[in-house]
């Protein structure tokens, strides 16, 4: 499906493609760049939250343009790319974001769900950076923005699934850069690595576990990650960047400590994930698996979960560091410090989540 919403005149903005567009990161990703007059390409499956994202494209400022497409089918991909160039000319910025996943024991997920969720969140990745470059490439210019997540280098329990997309994510990005670097294009790619994020992901996922899912706190609202990439898209020379002083916190541990770090979240992990015992109307469900979370229930889910009254809408950290070069790296780490012994405070809910 192709769908034109136009906003107030944005011919001159930023040509932007936002994968998983219709909820969480990528919908308020989608709503900060249409606040800079960028024409914003929404890809996803759920037709309910595609369509509510690109009015609030519209109504930020933007253009956008809809596009119905499963990042798991490269052919949709590589047609989904085509549509954006035909609608707007070129692309300056791809952001992957497309998410999936399952939320149990790795022994209680089928090889047909590890293998869904590796399409989606790895190689969806894959597909959406090639089809990019295809575009990018002849015109020497573009920055592909990969939303990642402190569990890129620290894995935790039941989320094997999607901590192994992620590390995929990491270095098949790394890999990329090196060769971008080798080639002397104008063409950029960076990396986001985000903290726990309030996003309707929770209500989503595959859940096998008696608990309803749940991010570990510290837990950031997506406004926070959306200005990150935002800004990342804007910088792309950085290779990557750590949003949350939990994600600085995490990434740091796992590097000085990991066995530690092992033990730790095998004593703490089960619990910090799960709320009261899950009955819920998506409860066990399949989630968004195999089908948009929208589809069935004919609704829109939005950017944020359920976590308003526990998420904060500021990150001190994020801000040092997209200014790192004037206030210095130590501040970031210091801010990271304290959010591990935050995290202790708070009865054992270790910083670590994803997006």
């Amino acid at each position: 499906m192709r769908d034109f919403r136009k906003g107030p005149p944005s011919k001159h903005g930023k040509v932007v493609v936002v994968t998983g567009a219709s909820g969480g990161v990528g919908r308020a990703t989608a709503q900060a760049f249409a606040a800079r007059g960028a024409r914003v390409a929404l890809l996803a499956r759920g037709r309910e939250g595609l369509a509510a994202a690109a009015d609030e494209v519209q109504l930020a400022g933007g253009e956008a343009l809809v596009v119905t497409v499963d990042m798991a089918d490269a052919k949709a991909v590589d047609d989904a790319a085509q549509q954006v160039v035909d609608a707007f000319g070129h692309i300056d910025v791809w952001v992957n974001n497309a998410f999936a996943g399952v939320f149990a024991p790795f022994t209680e997920i089928t090889p047909d769900e590890f293998r869904r969720v590796t399409e989606v969140a790895y190689l969806g990745y894959v597909f959406g950076t090639r089809a990019a470059l295809h575009h990018m490439l002849p015109r020497d210019r573009g920055t592909i923005v990969q939303v990642g997540s402190a569990l890129a280098y620290r894995g935790i329990p039941l989320q094997s699934a999607y901590c192994g997309a992620k590390h995929a994510i990491q270095g098949f990005n790394e890999s990329l850069r090196c060769e971008l670097l080798h080639s002397g294009t104008g063409v950029r790619t960076t990396m986001v690595q985000l903290p726990a994020v309030n996003t309707p992901q929770f209500e989503w996922v595959l859940n096998r576990m008696p608990g309803r899912a749940r991010p570990v706190a510290p837990v950031f609202q997506p406004e926070v990650a959306a200005r990150a990439v935002v800004h990342a898209a804007s910088h792309g020379r950085r290779r990557e960047y750590w949003v949350g002083g939990s994600t600085v916190a995490t990434l740091i541990a796992n590097a000085v400590a990991p066995g530690v770090l092992d033990r730790f979240l095998a004593r703490t992990g089960f619990d910090a994930q799960q709320d009261e015992r899950d009955e819920g109307e998506y409860g066990g469900g399949p989630g968004n698996l195999w089908t948009p979370a929208d589809g069935p229930h004919g609704r829109d889910f939005g950017a944020h979960g359920r976590f308003d009254d526990e998420a904060v809408s500021d990150s001190p950290q994020d801000w040092v560091s997209r200014n790192r070069g004037r206030m210095g790296a130590g501040l970031a780490v210091a801010g990271g410090l304290g959010a591990v012994a935050a995290g202790l405070r708070r009865g054992g809910r270790t910083p670590l989540r994803r997006r």
